[in-house]
């Protein structure tokens, strides 16, 4: 297979795929172009069936393959989105496929992976010692491996995500992509630049894991060079939480990328919240990584038109779930307030008045005597409500006040 990765090879994979998958809309963000003060473009990949750029690159790959490949099967490592890509293309074209994940994987991955009709393999109890395995299972039984990026046919069906928003905006000046191994902003860096050579390219990383960005930054003689503090620890973003950059794409992110930056726990939470409630849709937190960036760096795209890439949407509901209660918190929209009250028949029903009267939700009660730091006589009554914001709290707050209940929150 050619080593080639150029505009032509990136143009032919996305003849090669076209109608292999889901030809995803990439739209206009009103109200998020009015928070981040620049034009939001959305490209919403996580449409495809399993929810993941993914496809695209192992679409490409599967078919390259020659017919004797084909027929003995091909391999990958992949806890996630690459498992389900691979496997889901592999059935639709009829190749058997071995998909091997660490031992730690989540049921549900595994059971997702299956019902495509992979041959799940669980070995190693770490993605390093799981890889190990898939090697030798590759060499044993003569099949091809599929590689996550660091292959220029996974990295060329990557890049056919830049043709398509280009197709639809000609004139974007920045393209702000999640980076993990990097084959997808590698493709999409060497059709955009050729395409539109006036492009900014933007990588985006969880601090947690910046290898690529302090890698970047290094060649390119930062004055400030990035240092992995937080390097390791747990992170939303799992989709883009690589240890290690490839070795093919990271010569391709220091040619053609214009910038690297981190964004935090919090601001990928932030950004998924913005999604589900701005636009109605569910990404996982790789996918909300190019709005973290530009709602966390404004200045930097001020006034431009900015192409974002929803790139996966595989996330835990639970996890989702965890999201939405603490986002609402941190907005004021979701509150914890203590009240002293007599503990006398109506007070409850006083307090619940009171509260229902200028709009805001009791989501929660909960009345606490024995380890309450008050007089016999007196209850602490412990409430979650839903409000509008900052400002309704404060007016629930002095109203209960006005009635002679010493209110705090938290």
């Amino acid at each position: 297979m050619s080593t080639t990765l150029d505009l032509a090879t990136i143009q032919a994979a996305h003849e090669r795929i076209r109608g292999e998958l889901v030809a995803t809309p990439f739209l206009h963000s009103r109200t998020l172009s009015t928070i981040a003060k620049c034009e939001i473009f959305l490209k919403f990949e996580n449409h495809q069936f399993t929810a993941s750029f993914k496809e695209r690159g192992a679409a490409n790959r599967l078919l390259t393959l020659t017919a004797a490949e084909a027929e003995r099967g091909v391999i990958a490592v992949s806890a996630g989105n690459h498992a389900q890509g691979v496997a889901y293309h592999c059935e639709r074209l009829g190749i058997p496929a071995t998909i091997v994940m660490p031992r730690f994987t989540p049921f549900v991955k595994v059971e997702n992976t299956e019902r495509f009709g992979a041959n799940v393999v669980l070995e190693g109890d770490s993605f390093a010692s799981a890889r190990e395995h898939m090697l030798g299972l590759a060499e044993r039984d003569g099949m091809t491996v599929v590689h996550p990026y660091d292959d220029p046919a996974i990295i060329a069906g990557q890049g056919t995500i830049a043709l398509e928003m280009l197709a639809t905006i000609s004139d974007l000046d920045c393209m702000v992509v999640a980076v993990g191994g990097g084959g997808l902003i590698s493709g999409m860096a060497t059709a955009a630049k050729a395409m539109r050579p006036s492009i900014r390219m933007v990588g985006v990383q969880a601090d947690h894991f910046p290898a690529a960005a302090i890698a970047w930054h290094a060649e390119h003689g930062h004055p400030e060079p990035l240092t992995n503090t937080s390097a390791g620890g747990p992170t939303l973003a799992e989709g883009i939480a690589v240890e290690n950059p490839g070795q093919l794409t990271m010569p391709i992110i220091n040619r053609l990328v214009d910038d690297m930056v981190l964004v935090t726990e919090s601001q990928i939470e932030s950004a998924i919240l913005h999604l589900l409630d701005i636009e109605k849709t569910v990404v996982e937190g790789a996918g909300a990584a190019g709005l973290a960036a530009v709602l966390a760096h404004k200045p930097q795209f001020q006034g431009q038109k900015v192409g974002l890439v929803l790139c996966g949407g595989n996330i835990d509901s639970l996890t989702l779930s965890d999201i939405v209660q603490r986002q609402l918190a941190l907005s004021s929209r979701l509150v914890r307030l203590t009240v002293s009250a007599p503990d006398s028949p109506g007070s409850l029903a006083r307090i619940a008045r009171i509260i229902g009267e200028l709009g805001a939700n009791i989501e929660q009660v909960s009345h606490q005597r024995a380890f309450a730091d008050l007089p016999v006589r007196f209850v602490k009554v412990e409430l979650v409500l839903s409000i509008r914001g900052a400002d309704h709290l404060n007016r629930v707050i002095t109203a209960l006040e006005a009635n002679n209940l010493q209110t705090s929150r938290g």
